[in-house]
């Protein structure tokens, strides 16, 4: 009798913690809302990383915040479980990015030269920068689509897989795109080879 108990406990699907990101959904959905509270600050500094690297402007990154998890409460009884949770956040994340980014590019065309000059204009010189400073402008000039893959691997150290699901597209791309990102940041860094070594 003990064998065959054993055996059907071994059998049946684990409980997931109680702290577990899917058991914090699934007491969500049930109702109890106050686990929404601990999935924000669980990935509250991870979301605002992605959003500064992206950005690389203070100024956005609580707003922004605010919007990738104002759109993951609304949207979070509709969570599947066929991905972790980390990347659907972090998709959600990157496309309220996009957006804000699209919103700006439209903005600038409306602008003046001269305002879009000013604006553009400033980079710190390279005997005030430290090396973060001078990295974090390197990886400014990337195009977006490289950007942000390199980010997500190098910074937040994702997988290809959870790259692929978050930008949404094939492995091989993202292996590209991180592979050609590192080799257009080492170009960019060649000029301060000595203030980094």
């Amino acid at each position: 009798m003990k064998n065959k108990k054993k055996k059907l406990e071994l059998t049946q699907p684990q409980i997931l913690n109680l702290d577990d990101d899917f058991s914090l959904i699934k007491r969500f959905i049930d109702g109890d809302e106050s686990t929404f509270n601990t999935l924000i600050l669980r990935h509250k500094e991870k979301v605002r990383n992605i959003i500064y690297m992206t950005l690389n402007n203070h100024e956005l990154v609580d707003d922004i915040a605010q919007e990738v998890f104002l759109t993951v409460y609304k949207n979070l009884m509709r969570f599947r479980f066929e991905s972790q949770f980390t990347t659907w956040l972090y998709r959600i994340t990157i496309n309220k990015c996009k957006d804000y980014l699209r919103k700006m590019k439209i903005r600038s065309i409306f602008q003046s030269f001269k305002d879009s000059e000013e604006e553009l204009g400033y980079s710190p010189s390279t005997d005030e920068a430290d090396v973060s400073e001078i990295v974090r402008e390197a990886i400014k000039k990337l195009p977006e689509k490289l950007r942000i893959p390199l980010l997500l691997k190098d910074i937040e150290g994702l997988s290809y897989q959870e790259i692929a699901e978050s930008v949404q597209c094939e492995i091989g791309t993202v292996k590209s795109r991180i592979f050609r990102a590192r080799e257009s940041l080492k170009n960019i860094l060649k000029p301060f080879e000595k203030e980094l070594l």
